[in-house]
């Protein structure tokens, strides 16, 4: 990995924490990703699954941990295993991990290689009342294809058909949702190389530029920042395009007089930031594009406010689109009366507001947790309201990602730019240079 090593006890405690929550005579089988093919022999670049990171800190295909605090046999209470040494591979590929540098990284004593899985799994399976399985739980999660998990999970169904299986998933969103302070500052870090590349981009001229140029700008400081890359793909939106939610094309050229709908986050060691800001191609907002996008500001602003324990995404989102409401009453997209008048079941906000305004953020993008769950202290979650104007060419996005305290929410990008008068100051930097 690119970023600086992760101290070990981060590994440790996460593991402490999920093993407290296993009832007695428990064991936990986890698996690593594994390379996803391109074409050809080419595999896309190896990501390690979110869960299997969160509790090793392995970056490694080929892995498996197994937790069993209370078994008979004390070698097998915490095992990571890797995959052997391939000398051939090593030739292609490069270094492979090594039992030692997987000791030092994941603080697990007991490091075995793979091929000696099979063996230690019919031991322990001989002393265990019940088994827990991970699969990708989240809501929105949708695969045709079984990844290494879900093949995992139908390998050991068959061949111990007696044994009681239970979901490691809800155990760890309950541990995930809530940020150590190790993992906190990993995502200040993320949220600190994101406002580096958009800062970059403030003082670029964008006139007849391509999104993906503007994409290349962001990976650039990306690179030399440490960060893996994105967390997610960039929706990179000019003009109409800013009114396309989850636009990723990224190839249309810039043109002066529009706007420019940015949303991106540098992913530092798997932890993932998430930033929205919308900015005037030429460099200057006109009058009706200042209008809007102030509108957003302010319940932007507002909506921060909201971010304490005990309320909810859910309660949330209903809140800041009454405010959204009254803004776009302001801006004469409705009036009150269409409010009054208006069917419950097709409110008119939903023209130009299509999305919820909070998701948790962490090892993923958008991480688990449930938009009905109390906030808690450590949640750290975006604050992104919009308005999509496509009639006018406007799309405007404003997020940033909030820490839930015990006090005041604490916004990890308080420091990136994001009022008109700055956008526009940092703007004109390069347009005095060209004149």
């Amino acid at each position: 990995m690119r970023n600086l090593q992760i101290p070990q006890n981060l590994f440790i405690e996460n593991r402490k924490r999920f093993i407290q929550l296993l009832p007695s005579a428990s064991l936990a089988i986890f698996g690593s990703a594994e390379k996803m093919p391109r074409n050809g022999d080419q595999f896309f670049p190896f990501r390690q699954q979110s869960d299997f990171f969160y509790l090793t800190g392995i970056e490694a295909e080929n892995s498996k941990l197994l937790l069993f605090p209370d078994c008979s046999n004390q070698q097998f209470r915490e095992v990571l295993f890797i995959e052997s040494p391939n000398e051939q591979k090593a030739i292609w590929e490069g270094h492979q991990l090594n039992t030692e540098e997987a000791k030092t990284i994941s603080g697990i004593t007991q490091v075995l290689t793979i091929d000696q899985f099979e063996t230690v799994l019919q031991e322990v399976m001989n002393y265990t009342s019940g088994v827990y399985l991970n699969n990708n739980e989240y809501i929105k999660y949708f695969s045709d294809v079984p990844d290494n998990q879900s093949r995992l999970i139908q390998l050991l169904k068959q061949k111990y058909p007696l044994h009681a299986y239970k979901r490691a998933a809800p155990l760890l969103e309950q541990l995930r949702t809530i940020k150590s302070k190790e993992e906190i500052e990993i995502l200040q870090t993320a949220c600190n190389i994101t406002g580096k590349a958009f800062e970059r981009l403030l003082k670029l001229p964008l006139t007849e530029k391509f999104e993906f140029e503007v994409q290349a700008e962001i990976e650039h400081e990306f690179t030399v920042n440490r960060a893996n890359g994105h967390g997610y793909y960039p929706i990179i939106a000019s003009g109409e395009n800013a009114c396309i939610l989850h636009y990723t094309a990224n190839n249309q050229q810039l043109q002066d007089g529009d706007l420019l709908l940015l949303d991106f986050g540098a992913e530092y060691a798997n932890y993932s930031a998430d930033l929205s800001r919308t900015i005037p191609v030429d460099g200057k907002f006109n009058d009706r594009q200042k209008q809007c996008y102030e509108a957003v500001l302010r319940v932007f602003k507002k909506a921060k406010v909201l971010y304490k324990p005990g309320t909810t995404i859910d309660l949330i989102n209903k809140e800041v689109w009454k405010y959204m409401e009254l803004e776009m009453i302001g801006l004469g997209l409705f009036t009150a009366e269409d409010v009054a008048n208006q069917a419950s079941d097709k409110p008119l906000y939903r023209q130009y507001l299509m999305h919820g305004i909070a998701h948790h953020i962490g090892l993923d993008v958008h991480d688990v947790g449930s938009k009905f769950e109390p906030l808690k202290a450590g949640m750290i979650l975006t604050c992104e309201p919009g308005i999509y104007i496509k009639n006018e060419k406007i799309g405007i996005r404003i997020e940033n990602d909030i820490l839930i305290t015990d006090n005041e929410p604490i916004d990890l990008m308080a420091h990136i730019p994001v009022e008109v008068e700055e956008i526009e100051r940092l703007m004109s930097t390069w347009s005095t240079l060209s004149t």
